[in-house]
């Protein structure tokens, strides 16, 4: 970099900072515009994005629906960030924080909201007895790999992923910062997958569809097309797992939900039945143009 920026002694908000997401991004929360949200017929509505936060909640629930567990019914709705729909006045009183996913359980009355993937992760699982570790002294261990994904990814996703895809100029230091941090956890993934197929042990749990969304994908080379930039290839351990995860139907199917970039046949902007997944009702959802 040529130039060093001093920062000033009070910090003020330019809003013109640009960027990507320079249009949504902002240093104070609530409500922008009044506006409900939709409501399906479901037990279970969810406002959301296919981001890799938003394909852990998706995919939780189709793999679910995959075990039989027929009350995790659920309608997804498209909550288009870009647009800023994570600002109306409905979604923020399901989650103050103005980010997807998002979640409203309406089996209880008054329905409980829920926002932070790992937290609704752990409710539907909790909710269910499903995808929890069967053996009781792997509990800490599947939460230890929940809670690490919750606190690393924001470094693979806010640090490496905005610096390298996202600013408006492409600077050295931190995209060399968090490059060196983002391998740094794919060795600790991978490392650890060497030891066990699951992150958790023998089960497959919350924390390999909470890491899997991020990493795993990463690994496949569809986040930021950094795959080489990265030399993924060299964490075997964590490509096998990714691999095996992404064959599950029901990850393939979770991963589509909410999805409004990409190939079009991997899109399904809004799923309120299984039979949304057909082709017919797919390609109404998920127009050529998108």
């Amino acid at each position: 970099m040529s130039d060093t920026y001093t920062p000033p002694k009070v910090w003020t908000w330019e809003t013109e900072s640009g960027g990507q997401f320079a249009n949504i991004n902002r240093p104070i929360s609530g409500a922008t515009h009044d506006k409900a949200l939709p409501a399906g017929k479901h037990p279970f509505q969810l406002y959301s994005l296919a981001t890799p936060n938003g394909v852990k909640v998706t995919v939780m629930f189709e793999e679910l629906l995959a075990a039989g567990i027929s009350d995790a019914e659920y309608d997804a709705w498209l909550i288009r960030i870009g647009e800023g729909d994570q600002f109306s006045s409905g979604f923020v009183e399901v989650n103050p924080n103005s980010k997807i996913p998002a979640l409203l359980d309406r089996t209880t009355t008054p329905p409980t909201r829920v926002f932070e993937s790992g937290a609704i992760l752990l409710h539907l699982a909790e909710k269910f007895d499903a995808f929890l570790t069967k053996d009781p002294a792997q509990r800490p261990e599947m939460l230890s790999w929940l809670f690490w994904q919750m606190g690393s990814a924001p470094y693979l996703g806010g640090g490496f992923g905005h610096f390298y895809a996202y600013a408006p100029e492409k600077w050295q230091y931190p995209i060399d910062r968090f490059s060196m941090e983002v391998k740094r956890q794919l060795d600790v993934l991978d490392k650890r997958l060497a030891e066990t197929r699951y992150l958790a042990g023998d089960d497959y749990t919350i924390a390999d569809i909470a890491n899997w969304a991020w990493y795993g994908q990463l690994a496949l080379g569809r986040l930021y097309e950094a795959g080489e930039f990265l030399s993924v290839h060299e964490y075997e351990n964590v490509i096998r797992w990714a691999k095996e995860i992404d064959a599950r139907p029901a990850v393939q199917r979770g991963r589509m939900v909410n999805r409004t970039f990409g190939d079009p046949k991997y899109q399904l902007h809004e799923r309120h039945d299984a039979g949304d997944f057909d082709t017919k009702t797919q390609d109404k959802i998920a127009p050529e143009d998108s």
